[in-house]
C-alpha cells in the first residue's frame, strides 16, 4: 500500500506542478482575478476525470488477464512518463498567455483539461493499469491511490494560486526550478519501475503463451 500511496503522491504533485494548459489557466485567472478564480480551475479535474478514468480502466480490465498485453501497456505508460520526466525536467517558468474574456473559471478549466491529451493517455497507460492492481490486492488500497493523488494534484494548482496571490514572483526563481527538478527525478524513477515491469510481463507472455 505504501509504493501505491508514494506513487500517488509524486504522480499527483508532478501533474500539479509541470506547466501544461491547464496550470497556465490557474496562474492566469489568479493574477487577473485573484486566487478564488485560479482555485476554482484548480478542481477541474474533479469534474473531467471521472469519465476518463471508468473507460480507461474498463478498456484496460479487457487485458487485465493477457500479460503480452499488459506489458505493452506497462512499457506505454513507463515511455509517457518518460516524456513527462523530460517534459518537468527542462520546464521554464510556465506562459500565462491566455487570451482574455468573461472569468467563467470553472468552465474555462473544464475545457481546457477535457481538450488536453495528457489525462487520457496517464489514464489508460500509467493510473488504470496502478488501480487494478491495488483492487486486486485490496479495494481501499486503489481509493487510497485514487484520493493521494487527487489531493496532491488538486493541493498543488491551489498552492499555486495561493502563492500567486500572496506574491506573482514565487514561481521565477530557484524554488520553482528546485520543485521541477525533484518532480522529474521521481518521474523517471517510476518510468524505470514501469518498463521493467512490462518487460517482465512480456518475458512471461512469451514463456506461458
Amino acid at each position: 500500500m505504501i509504493p501505491l500511496l508514494g506513487a500517488g503522491v509524486i504522480l499527483g504533485l508532478s501533474a500539479g506542478f509541470s506547466p501544461g494548459p491547464l496550470l497556465a489557466l490557474v496562474i492566469a485567472q489568479s493574477i487577473r482575478y485573484g486566487t478564488r478564480e485560479g482555485i476554482k480551475v484548480s478542481i477541474a479535474p474533479l469534474v473531467t476525470d471521472a469519465p476518463i478514468i471508468a473507460i480507461s480502466v474498463f478498456l484496460v480490465s479487457c487485458f487485465a488477464d493477457i500479460h503480452g498485453v499488459l506489458g505493452l501497456i506497462s512499457i506505454a505508460g513507463g515511455l509517457f512518463i518518460f516524456y513527462l520526466a523530460w517534459e518537468t525536467l527542462s520546464a521554464k517558468h510556465p506562459s500565462t498567455d491566455i487570451a482574455e474574456g468573461q472569468v467563467q473559471s470553472l468552465g474555462r478549466g473544464i475545457a481546457v483539461n477535457t481538450l488536453s491529451p495528457h489525462p487520457y493517455l496517464f489514464w489508460i497507460t500509467v493510473g488504470s493499469p496502478m488501480i487494478i492492481r491495488a483492487y486486486r490486492e485490496d479495494p481501499t488500497h486503489a481509493i487510497l491511490f485514487l484520493l493521494s493523488f487527487y489531493i496532491c494534484l488538486i493541493g498543488a494548482k491551489v498552492l499555486v494560486s495561493y502563492l500567486i496571490g500572496r506574491t506573482k514572483r514565487i514561481f521565477t526563481g530557484k524554488v520553482y526550478r528546485f520543485i521541477m527538478v525533484f518532480l522529474g527525478l521521481a518521474l523517471f524513477g517510476f518510468a524505470v519501475v514501469l518498463v521493467r515491469d512490462g518487460l517482465a510481463l512480456l518475458k512471461m507472455f512469451t514463456k506461458f503463451p
